[in-house]
């Protein structure tokens, strides 16, 4: 691949170790068939990570990387308004464990600009360091199935 006129340059993306567990249903991405919240979510933050890993492979050699990251558990309003236990056990858990959002944009931060990443790509990181996302999340024919089938849903919708 050429390289683009924005190198050098990174793409971080957010995903969350809430993807540990969760697998792909490829005759289903859309979640037409049942829709269960959290499943949902995780299933969307492993696809967060095999979209990463797919875009820096398409990268590499383009001076342009790409990285993702959990940023912990952060003290904000996502499930809220999701409504009943959940969303009371949400507020109650953000209260005791909950990061603040300053020290949940950290990693990002540290992604976006550390000089040592600088030509690191393809990483799935957790506090500022490495980390090693779920076996699901390592598989590269899955990565390449997932880009492929996400490019034809945008075509057609």
């Amino acid at each position: 691949m050429r390289a683009p006129c924005s190198a050098p340059a990174r793409v971080v993306n957010t995903a969350s170790d809430a993807h540990t567990g969760a697998t792909l249903d490829f005759d289903d991405l859309q979640s037409a068939k049942g829709y269960r919240g959290f499943q949902v979510y995780s299933r969307s933050k492993l696809c967060n990570i095999l979209y990463t890993r797919e875009l820096a492979r398409r990268l590499a050699g383009t001076g342009v990387t790409a990285n993702c990251l959990h940023p912990g558990f952060v003290a904000t309003r996502f499930g809220d308004q999701s409504g009943g236990l959940l969303s009371y056990g949400l507020r109650v858990a953000k209260g005791v464990l909950a990061i603040s959002p300053e020290r949940g944009a950290d990693t990002l931060v540290y992604l976006a600009s550390s000089p040592e990443l600088a030509i690191a790509s393809g990483g799935y990181f957790d506090k500022c360091r490495p980390a090693t996302p779920s076996k699901e999340a390592l598989d590269d024919a899955t990565a390449k199935r997932l880009w492929s089938e996400t490019a034809t849903l945008a075509r057609t919708e």
